[in-house]
């Protein structure tokens, strides 16, 4: 009985053309939204000085940063 051996398919440029310019959009959403998140806590907890948005925007940097390390590896592993 034959196997089916089905490789991956490899992302044609187009799509990685596509992906690539998502990149920042992607970027900018997951940045605003810890922003909007951490003005939230500064208001709800009296944070001094606005730590709380400053604090949580910078984890948001950092996440919006790996995921697009791991995008990125993802795309070199597949092409």
């Amino acid at each position: 009985m034959p196997e089916n051996n089905k490789l991956p398919k490899k992302p044609s440029v187009a799509s990685k053309w596509l992906i690539f310019t998502s990149i920042p959009f992607q970027m900018g959403a997951t940045i605003y939204v810890f922003y909007k998140i951490g003005g939230w806590l500064d208001k709800k907890y009296l944070i001094y000085d606005d730590w709380g948005t400053k604090s949580v925007t910078l984890l948001g940097i950092f996440l919006a940063m790996y995921q697009v390390i791991s995008q990125v590896n993802k795309l070199n592993k597949n092409g």
